[in-house]
């Protein structure tokens, strides 16, 4: 049985692409396998939103393909 993500991981992945902004992670379920997260950066500049959110679900690529990560949920806002 694998060792899913913590809330932590999560939050230190996403901040050390973007600690630029603001990052906010909250697991749904209470057993990391759900996540809701908020990205704000100026790195999202001039992206669609699609590509914004592309780019953040390419961050756990390997989690998500394996199932560890089972549902993500996905804001994220141009941070000027």
């Amino acid at each position: 049985m694998s060792v899913n993500m913590t809330t932590e991981e999560v939050q230190k992945r996403l901040e050390d692409t973007y600690g630029n902004g603001a990052v906010r992670v909250a697991d749904m379920n209470g057993n990391q396998t759900n996540y809701q997260v908020l990205v704000e950066s100026p790195l999202f500049a001039g992206k669609t939103r699609i590509k914004q959110h592309q780019e953040v679900m390419a961050l756990f690529s390997d989690e998500l393909a394996s199932g560890e990560i089972h549902a993500f949920t996905i804001k994220t806002v141009v941070k000027n």
